[in-house]
């Protein structure tokens, strides 16, 4: 490879490496001193280029594509705080194990702890919270110090994946010139022909990544205590990018029937909408409405839990409070436990698990027992009595947030990406989104769990896709990452944004802080009292204010319409709460009642 000197050449080799890789995307922020990665980037063929103004909207962004992808975006900014704005991101594609290349520009090594402008200490800038990380070498047309460069860049991508996905940090110093300008002699001709310039006509070093799986003595073990359990329960929690691409619900729901096991199934598990799951009776395995009604069932004896920890709270207490056999399956072996009630750690894909499973398990093991009925009829009852209650006038002048979500999904075109912020939307999607056999992507940022860069992760899922996306989000989460809208022209995403607007941080009425007046409304739910129609007009973007009960037309006329709508729906957060609230004890009194008769 030529080029008309060794910055140039630098950035050049180092993008066409991680092309050769398999990379196919980057988003790039503005900035000097990493121009040579920026001109790389931009004019290489295999590479779609996303330029963003702001680096954490940039990063949250790159952060939703692999979400959606399962593959490693790139990031590329300049030197100083610059890279810093990327840490919110680069820690929650850590906690949600979600692939990312982190590469940031930096000035020469003898400029830190000079006082030099715009240097700060980059090197493991992001501490622990990365797979691995290098700093590059100073640029030069040395065969070694490239082919290390190759190496280097060939195994960073290998980094982000594997069994535990995650970011990865490449620290990159230049020198000037950094703009392609020719500087005599600076890059021989002749290095163009070696090795270390021309490369191979792959990646330079191609890693094949294994799969865990379990021996057939420890599948058998586990198939065992399933057939042997009078009240099993299969747990699938938050799913990573990785096992949303491997695992097939279609064996989870296998397994459960052959041991009668209810498949408690987040919404975003990748279990609870699909094929596999039974429109005309979807309660009769995976089940969504746990979360209204988990207090008033018996322990299990035999829980199998996948994924991530459950977004549902009671389903997280009826886990601890059990003295069952947990057998928590990770890839990479994490413990992903936070009560520490787990008996068995398989470190093992959920996918390779299940298949597995059908190969042990015993077909006619449990499949009509009184336990499963029990769960069957308590989501019955669950969407029954929610849908009671969505119909009753008097809910027109109380309405919830919850009945938004519902909406939401029931009416979602098929297939969809949706998209749910943290806080309450997706608290409200877990116990109120009815299981449908429907092909739906549903994301969220549960790693770390932050409302910072929700818009911008969720145009960044968009990206990949042609099917329709749909962002539910409170409106702190809108305001907060207010600059990621650019992102909509900028990088020609469409969307339909669902924006719950309750004037402040209605979960804090959830907290004991609510009974302390002051500083529970200053301090904690924080009214802003903002209206978003010209924050809207500012982005170019339609703007509707929708009442509760018009939204379901609002929204279908949206998912019909190009370009992208803002549907503001306005609520009273307390009224919202006390509604939830009344809805869980009808729910439990009346999951109770039914056990009580039974019995």
């Amino acid at each position: 490879m030529d080029a008309p000197n060794r910055s140039t050449l630098w950035g050049r080799i180092l993008i066409d490496e991680l092309a050769k890789g398999g990379l196919e995307a980057a988003c790039v922020a503005p900035g000097s001193r990493s121009t040579p990665l920026t001109v790389a980037a931009a004019a290489h063929p295999d590479i779609d280029v996303y330029s963003h103004l702001d680096e954490r909207s940039a990063s949250f962004f790159a952060l939703g594509r692999a979400r959606r992808t399962g593959e490693p975006t790139a990031l590329i900014c300049t030197s100083g705080t610059a890279a810093a704005n990327f840490h919110p991101a680069v820690m929650e594609a850590d906690q949600a194990q979600v692939p990312m290349l982190v590469l940031t520009a930096d000035r020469p090594r003898e400029l830190r702890d000079s006082g030099a402008n715009q240097t700060v200490d980059q090197p493991s800038l992001y501490g622990d919270a990365v797979r691995w990380d290098a700093e590059l070498p100073d640029p030069e047309p040395d065969e070694r110090k490239v082919r290390s460069l190759r190496t280097t860049a060939a195994r960073a991508l290998a980094e982000t994946g594997g069994v535990d996905p995650g970011p990865v940090h490449l620290n990159c110093p230049f020198r000037k010139p950094l703009e392609p300008v020719d500087v005599p002699g600076d890059v021989p001709e002749s290095f163009a022909d070696t090795l270390a310039g021309r490369g191979r006509s792959g990646a330079f070093v191609e890693t094949a990544a294994g799969v865990r799986s379990l021996e057939d003595e420890q599948s058998q073990s586990l198939a065992t205590a399933l057939e042997a359990a009078e009240r099993p329960v299969i747990v699938a929690g938050p799913a990573d990018p990785v096992s949303l691409s491997t695992l097939d619900p279609a064996h989870v729901v296998s397994v459960a029937e052959r041991v009668g096991a209810p498949i408690l199934a987040d919404p975003l598990s990748a279990v609870r909408f699909g094929d596999h799951v039974d429109d005309g009776s979807p309660e009769k395995y995976v089940c969504g409405g746990y979360d209204g009604y988990i207090d008033a069932i018996p322990a299990p004896d035999v829980v199998v839990r996948f994924g991530a920890s459950p977004t549902s709270k009671p389903l997280r207490h009826f886990l601890r409070d059990s003295d069952a056999r947990q057998f928590l399956v990770d890839p990479a072996g994490a413990w992903r436990e936070a009560t520490f009630t787990a008996t068995d750690l398989l470190a093992a894909s959920p996918g390779a698990v299940f298949s597995n499973l059908l190969e042990w398990v015993d077909p006619e093991t449990n499949a009509d027992s009184d336990w499963i009925e029990q769960f069957r009829d308590a989501e019955r009852e669950h969407w029954r009595l929610l849908e009671e209650a969505r119909a009753d006038e008097a809910l027109e002048a109380h309405p919830f947030e919850g009945s938004v979500l519902a909406t939401v999904f029931q009416r979602a075109p098929d297939p969809a990406t949706v998209f749910v912020s943290n806080s309450m939307p997706i608290r409200d999607a877990d116990r109120f989104v009815r299981p449908r056999a429907t092909e739906l992507t549903v994301l969220a940022n549960r790693g770390a769990s932050g409302i910072d860069g929700i818009t911008s992760t969720a145009l960044g899922a968009g990206s990949v896709c042609d099917e329709p996306l749909v962002l539910v989000t409170g409106d702190l989460a809108f305001y907060h990452d207010s600059n990621g809208l650019l992102a909509v022209e900028r990088c020609d995403v469409d969307a339909t944004i669902v924006v719950l607007d309750n004037d402040g941080g209605g979960i804090f009425h959830k907290l004991p802080i609510e009974d302390f007046e002051p500083p529970f409304t200053e301090q904690f739910k924080t009214p802003h009292g903002l209206e978003f129609d010209s924050l809207a007009e500012f982005y170019g973007l339609e703007f509707e204010r929708v009442g509760p009960v018009d939204f379901a037309d609002a929204y279908a006329d949206s998912l019909e319409r190009e370009g992208t709508q803002v549907l503001s729906v306005a609520f009273d957060s307390e009224t919202n709460h006390r509604t939830r609230d009344s809805l869980e004890r009808r729910v439990r009194d009346a999951v109770e009642d039914a056990r009580t008769d039974s019995a």
